[in-house]
């Protein structure tokens, strides 16, 4: 099963527009993802649905934050971007009235349930600001390092 990376990605990309101050465009984003721009464009439009981008279009525009950092944490990205599985493993329902398959069943949704909270629980009280302190941190750390935006 591939790894879905569109949270990681998109959080890569906030943090990157906060230290942008102009619009950033979809073909710069996607050069940055390595990626194409109809696809930094389709998973975008669920953060400017939820508020938390906005964007421009024509000669000048692009995307640009619509709240500060702060304000949106790792549960508000998840959500925008449509809450992709957040474990690979699942249940089987091959044999739904096999009693073996309804105890194992019962056991992982269990756990698998408690995780998932307790996940989005860390998810909600992650603010992309500490990211962002983080990146600065890392930023201090190597003297001379340039974003690649700023190459």
């Amino acid at each position: 099963m591939r790894n879905d990376n569109r949270l990681s990605r998109m959080l890569h990309v906030l943090i990157h527009m906060a230290q942008h101050p102009e619009p950033v465009t979809s073909e710069f984003i996607a050069g940055i993802l390595s990626t194409n721009a109809v696809v930094v464009r389709r998973t975008m439009a669920g953060l400017r649905e939820q508020g938390y981008v906005r964007s421009v279009r024509g000669h000048g525009g692009g995307w640009t934050l619509a709240q500060p950092l702060d304000g949106i944490s790792l549960l508000d990205v998840y959500r925008a971007i449509g809450e992709p599985p957040v474990f690979a493993l699942g249940l089987s329902d091959d044999h739904a009235r096999c009693l073996v398959e309804q105890g194992v069943n019962a056991a992982l949704r269990g756990a698998l349930d408690e995780a998932r909270e307790r996940l989005l629980a860390r998810f909600a009280a992650t603010k992309l600001d500490g990211i962002a302190r983080d990146y600065e941190a890392r930023m201090a750390q190597h003297p001379g390092f340039k974003p690649r935006w700023e190459r």
